[in-house]
């Protein structure tokens, strides 16, 4: 119990804290609410479950640096608990003779899980303040060239050493008040660790005893009332911010989809984000939530491979700004300076291959590709400042249709002695292959589309391709910020595939679109929906994985190979397709090895984000030559593909490490696995 002065101490102070934490929570409000869009709450009921159990279990994680999160877990889950621990015991010290939740077995659980829980955190905090102060982790520095906000570097150290503190203070105080409780009353067989150290004061005075258990009730309680007010200015906000990403973030179809821009809209003046208010409200939000945990650094393949880029640096960047300007932001001024001034280069924008990692990893729910995607937005349409080498890009996707510059009327050559009906030659057509850039022009990828059409035709399958009629999705457009030459060509496409796929029989199933590319797969399924084009997009992959199950493909059983598989960001990571390539090659007789980064980890082949068309930022390494010396790595002579724009990248990997490791499709595979006899 404390003194009827500690008691009304204790009250003003607590009033003092919330005051002051309340002016900083509405701040912080009021500073998200400057970002783009309206905030709904339309999918928080359906999201409310999955959020609790994804926060409450720290699931995203347990992905990566298991040690490190299993002492993360010991600490945020006694954080958690002694959200009841500290109301329990205000409880107590306030009110007379009172025993929060009794005596009983409930009691007794409350006692023993707050003990198990103190003793976790407290052996947690101490090995991972050692792990930043002693052991310097790798993982808590960035690189010289990377940009840092001046204040970050010792803020956060200073940050980590302030929060590890307190919660040493916090938790050790009230372990060590229940253990001196225990010296004083007893044994208590609810709580083992404390009655472990009750003995070292069983020789104190009852007097002294009772001193210390107030001396270590205000350490924890105090403590905490000092903290509150600080709590929302440091990283570990994201206790709370990171529930609310899961509950509230926008509904998207895939990690990557983006928004339309109109146009049409004159009072539209911004197009992208050259200031934080420009952002998205979700990606100012997530400054606030980071946890500057650097795990999207160390997925990044910019940054794996010697970039400056750090997807976490932009992130804590924009906490350390919010924080110094927030007060003037929260009242509706301006930024006093631009995201490329403070957050990020133009140099590390133009790295990013727009392959999710960072997003996929985020523990917290952050986007920061979506960032830098808004970014670029802004060099290109506003200041028309984007590197020399896209502009050939443009020209031929604005001239051409495509990327390579190459003229529509030789669209349908890689076709040449293969018999394949167009739209107009096959009118009933039951599946529409849209080929893509790569498969209609470059060499190489020619021998994927060739082989994945032996696949179609052996399966008896009744397809069509648009030929000449066929442009390019825009996605490296849309991906390198060039919004208007991706909405030009997202029209034309779906006015083009809206006529195509019109007038199928009523007793005919749905008709269905199959790519052979990821991106074309992506930017058809997720983003035509804006432009007036909901389709139905499946990859050549799980068509074959389906053909195969049906048994409309028969292959050749005395044929065996043996395979590493690579897993394309867009597919894998970004629309979550994983067992189809898997499944395809195994019903083809492959046996797969799996390369350690693989799946939703799977590594860049870097030629995302339109970076197949301009040269790679300065680096230690090409993010190909990266991946392709995982896969050989493996010890397999043969490493899986499906895209052609990792079979481009990491087939000129292969050339320039003159290995004899080749780099072959999935249809490729299935195509030589066929048996002579044709379909089944």
């Amino acid at each position: 119990m404390l003194t009827i002065v500690e008691k009304i101490a204790f009250v003003l102070l607590a009033l003092a804290s919330v005051v002051a934490a309340a002016r900083a929570a509405d701040r912080i409000r009021r500073v998200i609410r400057r970002g783009r869009g309206p905030l709904t709450f339309k999918h928080a009921g359906r999201r409310l479950a999955q959020a609790v159990v994804k926060a409450g279990a720290f699931l995203p994680t347990w992905r990566t640096r298991l040690a490190p999160s299993l002492l993360h877990a010991f600490v945020g889950w006694a954080f958690i608990f002694f959200l009841l621990v500290n109301l329990g015991d205000v409880l107590q010290a306030l009110l007379p003779n009172f025993v929060f939740l009794g005596d009983g077995p409930v009691g007794i659980v409350y006692r023993l899980l707050a003990d198990v829980l103190s003793a976790a955190a407290l052996y947690g905090m101490v090995a991972l303040l050692a792990r930043r102060f002693v052991l310097r982790a790798p993982a808590f520095t960035f690189r010289p060239n990377t940009t840092v906000h001046p204040k970050a570097r010792p803020g956060i150290r200073r940050d980590s050493a302030i929060v590890g503190g307190f919660i040493l203070v916090h938790v050790g105080s009230r372990f060590l008040g229940d253990s001196v409780a225990l010296a004083a009353n007893g044994r208590d067989l609810g709580r083992p660790f404390a009655t472990l150290v009750a003995p070292v004061w069983q020789s104190l005075a009852p007097a002294a005893l009772t001193v210390l258990e107030h001396v270590f009730f205000w350490g924890a309680l105090g403590t905490i009332l000092l903290f509150i007010p600080y709590f929302l200015y440091s990283k570990h906000l994201h206790l709370f911010l990171a529930p609310i990403n899961f509950l509230l973030k926008p509904e998207r179809q895939s990690m990557g989809q983006l928004s339309a821009i109109n146009f049409d809209d004159e009072s539209v003046t911004q197009y992208g984000a050259a200031k934080v208010e420009d952002l998205e409200w979700k990606l100012v939000q997530d400054a606030y939530a980071c946890i500057m945990c650097n795990r999207c650094q160390d997925a990044c393949p910019a940054h794996v491979t010697g970039k400056a880029l750090s997807p976490a640096a932009l992130e804590i960047n924009k906490r350390y700004f919010l924080n110094e300007h927030g007060a003037a932001l929260a009242a509706g001024q301006p930024s006093p300076q631009g995201l490329l001034e403070f957050a990020i280069s133009p140099e590390e924008v133009w790295a990013c291959t727009t392959c999710g990692a960072c997003v996929d990893i985020c523990p917290v729910g952050n986007e920061p590709m979506r960032d830098i995607l808004d970014l670029r937005r802004n060099l290109v349409l506003m200041e028309s400042s984007f590197p020399d080498q896209l502009q050939t890009a443009y020209k031929g996707m604005e001239r051409q249709g495509n990327p390579w510059n190459v003229s529509p009327e030789s669209r349908l050559e890689w076709a040449d002695g293969l018999s394949v009906p167009t739209v107009a030659q096959n009118p009933n057509f039951e599946m529409l292959y849209w080929v893509g850039c790569a498969p209609a022009t470059d060499p190489r990828a020619r021998k994927t589309a060739r082989a994945f059409v032996q696949v179609l035709q052996a399966a008896g399958v009744n397809f069509a391709v648009l030929g000449r009629q066929e442009r390019c999705t825009g996605d490296a457009a849309r991906r390198s910020g060039n919004e208007f030459l991706f909405a030009q060509m997202a029209t034309q496409n779906v006015e083009t595939l809206n006529a195509a796929l019109a007038g199928a029989d009523s007793a005919q199933p749905k008709r269905r679109i199959v790519a052979t590319c990821p991106h074309c797969l992506h930017t058809l399924m997720n983003e035509y929906g804006d432009f007036g084009g909901q389709y139905e997009v499946v990859h050549h992959t799980e068509l074959i994985a389906e053909l195969q199950a049906a048994g409309q493909l028969k292959t050749d059983p005395t044929r065996t190979v043996n395979v590493a598989f690579h897993d394309p960001c867009y597919l894998a990571r970004q629309n979550n397709i994983q067992a189809a390539p898997r499944q395809a090659l195994t019903a083809a007789g492959a046996t797969v090895t799996e390369l350690p980064r693989h799946g939703r980890q799977s590594f860049c082949c870097g030629a995302g984000g339109a970076q197949m068309w301009k040269e790679e930022e300065a680096g230690a390494q090409r993010v190909s030559a990266n991946r392709f010396a995982e896969a050989q790595a493996s010890g397999q002579t043969t490493l899986a593909v499906a895209c052609p724009f990792c079979m481009i990248m990491l087939t000129d990997a292969a050339t320039t490490a003159q290995s004899t490791m080749q780099v072959r499709d999935v249809a490729e595979l299935v195509a030589e696995s066929l048996a002579p006899t044709g379909p089944a």
